[in-house]
C-alpha cells in the first residue's frame, strides 16, 4: 500500500530530509475554504481591467495571467502588494496542524512555494535569519520561519519561502520576469557567472548561497508533495535540473527525492513523470488527496 511505502520512506530518511510542499495544502479539502491561485488572479484582474472575466481562460499558464496582468495594469496598482493583502488574514485548516507538527518533530527544513504564512500559524512561530549581511527583500532567501535560530538552514526545522513572503512583498515572484531573476540569482551563487567551470560557486563548503534556502536543495534529500511542477513552474524546475547536474558532477554528494502524485493517466501527469525521474526523482501514485494530507502523518 502506498501510504505504508511512504511512511516508511519518512521513517527510515529522517536523518536526511527536508520537505518541499505546494499550494495544495491550501486547496484541501475542496470547499469554501479552499485557496485558489484562479481566484487571486481573477480578483486582481478586478482591480486593474475594466473588462469582466470570471476565470482564466484556458491555454494560458498563470505565469502568463499575471504579465498580461501587469500589461492591463494601466492604473499602476502595486499587484504584489496587492497579492500580500489579499493573503495577509489566511488561516490554516487541518491538514496544515496535523502535517506541520510531524514535520517539526521530525526537525527538519521545509521549503514552501506559497507566499502566505498559513504554515507557519500552526504555532508560534519567529521570523530569523541565518545571515544579516546582504539582506535584500527582493530575494530574503536567508530568512526563514521557525521555533529556534538554526546557524545553517539544514540544521533542524525551519519554514523557508522559495518563491517570496508576504512580510516582504516585492520578495513575491508572480510573473516571468520574475522567475527569471530568481534562476539568474540562483545561478550566480552556483555557477559565480563562469559558464566553463559549472557548480564554481557551488564546490566550496562555504559557498556563497550556504546561508539560503539553496543549501538545503543540494544537500538533503527532497519529499515533495501538494506541488503541481506543471510546465509553466519554471524556477524550480530549473533548479531541479541543475541539482542532478550537480549530483552528476559529485556523485559522492547525491541524495535521494520522491514525488508523491495523485495517480492519472493522463498524457500531462505522464510528461511530469517522465521530467521528474530524469532529475532523480521517486515518483510515487496515491488514489486520493487523503492519503497526501491525512493518512501518511497520522
Amino acid at each position: 500500500m502506498a501510504v505504508n511505502k511512504i511512511k516508511d520512506i519518512i521513517k527510515q530518511n529522517h536523518n536526511d530530509l527536508a520537505f518541499v510542499i505546494g499550494n495544495g495544502v491550501n486547496r484541501y479539502p475542496n470547499n469554501a475554504c479552499a485557496r485558489s491561485w484562479d481566484d487571486l488572479l481573477i480578483q486582481l484582474w478586478d482591480k486593474v481591467s475594466p473588462e469582466p472575466l470570471v476565470s482564466k481562460p484556458h491555454g494560458i499558464s498563470l505565469t502568463e495571467f499575471y504579465d498580461v496582468l501587469d500589461i492591463e495594469n494601466i492604473q499602476n496598482v502595486d499587484l504584489q502588494k496587492e497579492v500580500a493583502i489579499l493573503m495577509k488574514n489566511w488561516q490554516p485548516l487541518c491538514q496544515h496542524s496535523l502535517i506541520i507538527d510531524k514535520i517539526r518533530n521530525l526537525d527538519v527544513p521545509l521549503l514552501t512555494t506559497n507566499f502566505d504564512e498559513t504554515i507557519a500559524r500552526t504555532f508560534d512561530y519567529q521570523q530569523y535569519r541565518t545571515e544579516q549581511d546582504g539582506f535584500t527583500d527582493f530575494y530574503p532567501w536567508t530568512t526563514y520561519h521557525g521555533n529556534k535560530q538554526l546557524n545553517s538552514p539544514t540544521d533542524g526545522f525551519g519554514i523557508w519561502y522559495i518563491n517570496g513572503m508576504i512580510s516582504y512583498y516585492r520578495s513575491i515572484r508572480l510573473g516571468l520576469s520574475h522567475y527569471m531573476g530568481s534562476v539568474e540569482r540562483a545561478r550566480n551563487l552556483l555557477h559565480k557567472g563562469d559558464e566553463e567551470r559549472l557548480f564554481s560557486g557551488k564546490n566550496v563548503s562555504n559557498w556563497k548561497g550556504y546561508k539560503t534556502w539553496l543549501h538545503i536543495v543540494f544537500n538533503k534529500s527532497l519529499f515533495v508533495f501538494g506541488l503541481g511542477l506543471e510546465e509553466n513552474e519554471t524556477f524550480i524546475r530549473w533548479i531541479l535540473i541543475e541539482r542532478i547536474k550537480y549530483f552528476k558532477a559529485f556523485p559522492e554528494r547525491s541524495h535521494k527525492a520522491w514525488y508523491i502524485n495523485i495517480r492519472s493517466n493522463s498524457k500531462t501527469d505522464q510528461g511530469k513523470k517522465f521530467f521528474l525521474e530524469r532529475v532523480g526523482f521517486e515518483v510515487i501514485d496515491v488514489d486520493d488527496f487523503s492519503d497526501i494530507y491525512e493518512k501518511i502523518w497520522v
